[in-house]
């Protein structure tokens, strides 16, 4: 009998789905994939969606697998995602008890076209993959394994929970994609606000306003437009953070230099305005969603450093600093800044490539969305 208090499906993990780096060796082949996914909320029930969105393949995914219950669609145990499309599987009876974490293994038996997936990182984005069935395995063999951040074709689960609980999406680049969204989650656990999941739909590389359609630059994913609409596709979300832009500022360099990135490509600060306001508020709004802004980083020392990308990146900041077109703004600029040098990050707070924070500064991050918007 289902249990009454669980009535309401909501996203309690989730990623973006998009275009795998473009190496020779673009398929596998008798090979598990092991996923272990924090759940943050109580129910009864999952149910998943897989990806193959930037696939040009059929993929057939074999069998899957959430612990030792198989993971069916139609009934059955395997399924084929042609290219361009996603999946939602049957819903499966589980006791999913918050705070644990669930293993989601997938074997891909046949010949399979990797091109679908997103490479994350944080303390709670790992996976590892075997070559062999290992998926009903209580563990993988060691001499076979190795760990990795790709996510491949596992794009969302939902679970069938409590009504209180809603999902809370982090929307961006690779500052997304990497460790902040994992540190808020755990930060919001430790402070008891366990009604909300954190949902990271990032991608490396994409910009807003433009993508690449070269083989070179192909990983650096699909433009805003394109992605935004399948990204918010999100059961129980009510807000989105918006956190997008440096790309289409830091890319441009001429023809000269790399032919694939024209200065044509360079956008002014009111363009970024204008397309974030047109393919992300607007659409979000229209969806129900609150809508928050994130401000743009330091990028004081990066290898495209120049005056004016720097002018571009400040003037579209200070609209998301005051525009009331945000619910709020999260001023990450501000988090992670050197106060007598705001062009640059604080010491301790760089990866070391001046565009990407380092851990600590990803927990800056964290803390600044925890106090502004759950403090």
């Amino acid at each position: 009998m289902q249990n009454s208090k669980y009535t309401k499906w909501v996203a309690c993990w989730g990623n973006a789905t998009s275009i795998t780096d473009q190496k020779a060796a673009m398929y596998a082949k008798d090979i598990t994939l092991r996923y272990p996914i924090r759940m943050v909320f109580s129910g009864n029930k999952l149910r998943f969606r897989f990806s193959n969105l930037t696939g040009t393949e059929p993929v057939i995914l074999t069998k899957c697998y959430a612990e030792k219950t198989p993971i069916t669609f139609d009934g059955k145990p395997s399924v084929t995602i042609q290219p361009g499309r996603e999946v939602t599987s049957d819903e499966i009876s589980f006791d999913v008890q918050a705070g644990t974490d669930i293993n989601i293994s997938i074997y891909l038996g046949e010949v399979t076209q990797m091109n679908a997936g997103v490479l994350i990182t944080g303390p709670l984005s790992k996976g590892y993959y075997a070559y062999g069935d290992y998926a009903l395995a209580d563990e993988f063999p060691d001499d076979y394994t190795r760990n990795t951040n790709w996510f491949y074709f596992l794009n969302t689960i939902d679970v069938l929970t409590q009504e209180e609980n809603h999902a809370f999406i982090c929307y961006g680049d690779s500052i997304t994609a990497q460790s902040w969204p994992d540190y808020l989650a755990i930060k919001l656990w430790e402070q008891n606000t366990r009604n909300v999941s954190i949902i990271r739909r990032a991608v490396s590389g994409t910009r807003i306003l433009r993508q690449y359609d070269c083989i070179t630059y192909a990983a650096y994913g699909l433009k805003g437009e394109t992605r935004f609409p399948i990204e918010m596709n999100v059961a129980g979300a009510d807000a989105v953070l918006i956190q997008h832009g440096i790309n289409d500022i830091i890319h441009p360099v001429g023809v000269e230099v790399n032919k694939f990135r024209p200065w044509s490509d360079m956008p002014t600060a009111q363009e970024l305005i204008d397309g974030v306001t047109d393919i992300y508020i607007k659409p979000a709004r229209e969806l129900g969603y609150k809508v928050y802004g994130g401000t743009l980083l330091p990028i004081y020392g990066w290898r495209t450093y120049a005056q004016f990308r720097e002018a571009v990146k400040n003037e579209y900041n200070e609209w998301i600093r005051t525009t009331n077109l945000f619910d709020a703004c999260v001023d990450f600029d501000e988090a992670v800044r050197d106060e007598n040098k705001p062009e640059a990050f604080a010491e301790g707070n760089d990866s070391g490539d001046h565009l990407h924070p380092s851990e600590r500064g990803y927990e800056l991050m964290a803390e600044a969305v925890q106090r502004i918007l759950f403090g």
